[in-house]
């Protein structure tokens, strides 16, 4: 088995359980791995932690640079690709929530290393949805892209919760209207 795979297997777990209850015997109960071969990879709960989220990082990131590449979809599109996505995972009892968020809350201090990568991951997401409004040329991208980015983390976090695809929904209804609105009062009909 391959790093990659017992780190797939634990992003399982810690949407599942969460990151206060994963323990390194739980991944590679998940992983059918023997723990002392888990433990060769990561000594404790944390250092798998910290490469379960930096591999989920570079999933996420690999998965925006397609999205920005992709000359099928409109720039909207692009931006409310996101909730399509976890639309996709709720259908298949996949329920990520935002282990991002639940580690900078986890790990408070702003100097941990877990904090800064699910603070890097979080700027990315902002980057990313400031980077389409602005060639949207919509009115003021910085404010909606913190409108946008805070309406989807609100989504993630009750994903945490409540598992409900009518979240998602609502979110990605507010997501349209809040571009909508931007777009209208880029184009004057608000003035």
């Amino acid at each position: 088995m391959q790093r990659e795979d017992v780190l797939e297997h634990a992003l399982h777990v810690l949407e599942r359980e969460g990151i206060a209850s994963t323990t390194l015997e739980m991944v590679a109960h998940e992983a059918d791995y023997p723990v002392q071969e888990v433990k060769q990879f990561w000594p404790d709960s944390e250092a798998l932690l910290y490469d379960a989220l930096r591999y989920l990082s570079q999933q996420v990131d690999a998965w925006r640079r397609q999205l920005m590449l992709n000359e099928e979809l409109s720039l909207e599109q692009k931006l409310l690709k996101r909730y399509q996505a976890l639309t996709e995972c709720v259908s298949n009892q996949r329920y990520p929530g935002c282990l991002f968020i639940a580690a900078c809350t986890f790990y408070p201090d702003a100097s941990h290393p877990i904090h800064q990568l699910a603070d890097q991951q979080k700027k990315a997401a902002w980057e990313y949805t400031h980077e389409l409004l602005t060639q949207l040329e919509v009115d003021d991208p910085t404010m909606v892209a913190h409108q946008m980015e805070l309406v989807l983390e609100g989504c993630l976090s009750k994903l945490l919760v409540k598992r409900s695809q009518a979240d998602i929904d609502t979110a990605r209804r507010l997501a349209e209207d809040i571009l909508r609105f931007a777009q209208c009062r880029q184009g004057g009909a608000l003035t």
